[in-house]
């Protein structure tokens, strides 16, 4: 029955927050408020927060069977997945802008922008011509290595979360496509969304 409720809880969770940012939900708030919503972002991430830690706790009072540690030679790999996700979050820091992520940017100039750049524009170098989401990567990375013993209930919430961050990922490129179009469409064609396929093949290639 608690792995019931943690699925329940997780699983309301994520469905909360994707729909806080679902396009239909922005669209009308931003009708609904209309220069108040430059506030939305920052009360979204504060939402998102208070609301994620009641269940981390719930989720730490009990662990269940024991499915994977990282022990012995798989230390190794989870120290160069660590290093690659540090490396995806400080690349993306520095095309991202900060203050739009923390809803900063928007109070300040009230303007509004699904990308988390300063000027609204559509940034294809470095990281972002790698991925088109080096974070959201590198959340699900992090997500499956954080803990060095997996226990049954760390795997449920694995697979939520990782299954959240997809779909949080695809509505954002929707929301990304309705605002800027055929631009952002030659960028869909040319980058990968998470995984960096094209990018590897592209490197082969040129060898």
């Amino acid at each position: 029955m608690r792995y019931s409720y943690l699925i329940i809880l997780w699983t309301l969770w994520c469905f909360i927050h994707s729909a806080m940012i679902s396009l239909t939900v922005v669209t009308y708030l931003k009708n609904r408020f209309g220069e108040y919503y430059k506030y939305y972002r920052l009360f979204y991430n504060i939402i998102s927060v208070i609301t994620l830690i009641p269940l981390i706790l719930y989720g730490n009072t009990f662990k269940g069977q024991i499915l994977f540690v990282w022990d012995g030679y798989l230390i190794f790999i989870r120290i160069i997945l660590a290093v690659t996700v540090a490396g995806l979050f400080i690349s993306g820091s520095f095309k991202y802008d900060m203050l739009s992520f923390f809803g900063i940017r928007q109070i300040k100039s009230g303007k509004f922008s699904s990308l988390l750049s300063a000027s609204g524009d559509i940034d294809k170098t470095g990281i972002l011509g790698v991925t088109r989401h080096p974070w959201y990567l590198g959340a699900i990375i992090f997500i499956w290595i954080y803990f060095r013993v997996m226990y049954f209930s760390t795997l449920i919430v694995n697979i939520i979360l990782t299954i959240y961050i997809i779909i949080g990922t695809l509505l954002e490129e929707r929301k990304l496509v309705t605002e800027l179009g055929d631009n952002y469409r030659e960028y869909m064609g040319r980058v990968s969304m998470l995984f960096p396929g094209r990018w590897i093949i592209a490197k082969i290639k040129s060898f």
